[in-house]
């Protein structure tokens, strides 16, 4: 029977199958001296096994067919942040960009308050760059403002 579980089980497997096929041009290394394809390979192989396993237990969730495409709106309007969020950010830079994407996802997707919105957007950005940028010394872009 196609369940939900399987038919997820599935598309994590094919995930899986062409991270492995687009590491096989990068060199692999060893355990003592990983090369880049190293841990994307490992981490597809673990995926890959998971996939498996909930492919074979998976028959206990709900049918294909019983899924409601209730909540549609929400999805499209995630993947259009995730759209605008790797469109804008080199162009705006990393604090504004996730400050505005937040500020959507919480306001106008989830209906918080302004105040709330607009604080946990400013602080999320901010800390994260924070993080990212001056603790972890991860490069993030800054935009045409320094932000």
């Amino acid at each position: 029977m196609l369940t939900t579980n399987r038919v997820a089980a599935v598309a994590l497997a094919v995930l899986a199958v062409l991270v492995l096929f687009e590491s096989r041009k990068l060199p692999l290394g060893s355990l003592h001296n990983p090369g880049p394809a190293y841990m994307p390979v490992l981490l597809a192989l673990a995926l890959l096994a998971f996939a498996i396993l909930v492919a074979v237990y998976g028959g206990a969730g709900r049918g294909l067919s019983a899924v409601g495409w209730s909540e549609w709106r929400h999805a499209a309007a995630i993947l259009g942040t995730c759209a605008f969020a790797a469109i804008a950010l080199e162009r705006l830079g990393y604090r504004l960009t996730m400050a505005v994407s937040l500020a959507f996802l919480i306001g106008v997707i989830e209906r918080q308050g302004v105040i709330l919105t607009l604080a946990l957007a400013v602080t999320v950005a901010a800390g994260s760059y924070f993080l990212f940028d001056t603790l972890l010394r991860v490069p993030l872009p800054r935009g045409p403002f320094g932000l």
